[in-house]
């Protein structure tokens, strides 16, 4: 799979990169040489954002450029405004011209590795062609940065992907390479042999599906408090016999957005060799149509001995991952975590950019807070509102998989959750994993949402 642009040598002979904004550009052009005042004038360069200006040397070779920021309100609007010039800048190295706080460098650094990916696989091969390459700051980590980049870069590959290509067996290869990669250990409970590991509610929702059903669990790590993380692996979800129709089943190949972040995330920890156990857990199945389909108002019984009433089979991840929880809380994690693109209300309430999670664990909810800003990875804390417990109480069994209503959708799934995911430190995130419309270093197609704040997040709550 294709990696983001990596960094430029540090030794590299670079250009200086300006970054101006409209209310220093005057002060900025008076500090210029006559020439490339002469120059910016002539250009009427006004700093706006994403607003690029090649400067010329005495000599009319290249000397630098200046990016435009634009102006406070926009500026407040922007992620990754830096990265903006990675795609519009001549080949070459580029250093930022003025020091930047480690934050602001961080950012910068990690978007312009960010903007460097691209999804190909589907397309004829084109000429290899000199990117746009920075130095990182003195006062980054930039193998750090590489490694975070590289690792969302395999998250969008993965969502991406149609499912065709990427089905259950597909995604078991995935997580196999990621083993061997970093000398992991895979087990795969696939197809009957799930009802007799007691994992019903995975095989339940996959059996109907040509491409088997299975749970994949990897383990990394031999000491060190235990992380578990589950992710949610749809690879297609037609909606089961509660059909969706075309326009909602349209983008149902990144259903296993949460699997795809998980993964991402795993191979960051791996890849930054924290001192922890860390088991993965994604429940790859197929929500597919046949005669064998479980059907409206039947009845399940999870892993956990929990009884499911079925009122809507599109809403399938939720029974998924429930199994999959349940197994993970028999071991009593340290800290569990589930991933999920799982409820069309999150995105209502909160729209494509925001994640929202749920925790109940107030320090674990604080350093969440402080990664995300940190790492430009934007969540926003929902509430376990007990209160809506009696929303998912059908009566007939223990739980509703999709209570009537229409009200607290996201809420009422979350809570779902919490009912198997044991008593320890857990915490949900209900992500969208696609970016509608290209953005700096964010192009239109499959995203990591949550998994850089994680990653960020994780080591002060683990005592790392």
């Amino acid at each position: 799979m294709p990696l983001p642009t990596t960094f430029a040598d540090p030794a590299a002979k670079a250009l200086p990169l300006h970054l101006v904004t409209p209310e220093g550009l005057e002060a900025w052009r008076a500090s210029r040489d006559p020439v490339a005042r002469d120059w910016m004038t002539a250009s009427a360069f006004a700093a706006k954002e994403g607003e690029i200006a090649l400067l010329p040397g005495a000599n009319g070779a290249l000397a630098g450029a200046a990016l435009g920021l634009g102006g406070p309100e926009k500026r407040a609007r922007s992620r990754f405004a830096v990265a903006q010039a990675a795609a519009t800048l001549p080949a070459g190295a580029w250093h930022l011209a003025d020091p930047l706080s480690d934050d602001a460098a961080a950012e910068a650094a990690l978007g312009w590795l960010l903007a460097g990916y691209r999804f190909d696989r589907y397309r004829k091969p084109a000429a290899t062609q000199a990117t746009a390459q920075l130095v990182p700051p003195a006062n980054v980590d930039a193998a750090r940065l590489t490694l975070i980049a590289q690792s969302e870069a395999l998250t969008r590959d993965l969502i991406n992907t149609p499912a065709a290509d990427m089905g259950p067996e597909e995604l078991d290869a995935v997580l196999r390479a990621l083993a061997a990669e970093f000398d992991a250990a895979v087990t795969v409970t696939t197809g009957e042999e799930l009802l007799a590991a007691k994992l019903p509610m995975i095989h339940a929702v996959g059996r109907a599906s040509s491409r088997a059903p299975r749970l994949i669990d990897l383990r990394w790590g031999d000491a060190g408090p235990l992380l578990t993380l589950v992710g949610k692996g749809v690879c297609f979800d037609t909606g089961g016999l509660d059909i969706k129709p075309a326009s909602s089943m349209g983008l149902m190949k990144k259903d296993m957005g949460g699997a795809a972040n998980v993964i991402g995330l795993a191979r960051m920890i791996m890849g930054a060799n924290w001192p922890v156990r860390l088991r993965v857990l994604v429940p790859a199945v197929e929500n597919a149509i046949s005669g064998n389909a479980f059907r409206p108002q039947d009845v399940l019984t999870a892993r956990n001995g929990l009884t499911v009433e079925v009122n809507n089979t599109d809403a399938e991840g939720r029974l998924v991952l429930a199994d999959a929880l349940a197994l993970a809380a028999e071991e009593g994690p340290d800290c569990l975590i589930s991933m999920a693109t799982l409820t069309g209300a999150a995105r209502v309430a909160l729209g494509p950019d925001l994640a929202p999670y749920y925790t109940d664990d107030a320090a674990l909810a604080v350093a969440l807070e402080s990664a995300a800003a940190q790492m430009r990875d934007p969540v926003w804390r929902l509430p376990f509102w007990t209160p809506y417990e009696s929303m998912i109480e059908p009566g007939i069994a223990d739980l509703d998989n999709a209570p009537g209503g229409g009200m607290a959708g996201s809420i009422t799934a979350a809570l779902f959750l919490r009912r198997f995911a044991g008593t320890g430190r857990y915490a949900h995130f209900d992500i969208y994993g696609w970016q509608p419309t290209k953005a700096p270093a964010r192009p239109k197609g499959g995203v990591g949402q949550g998994a850089r704040a994680l990653f960020a997040a994780l080591p002060g709550v683990l005592s790392l």
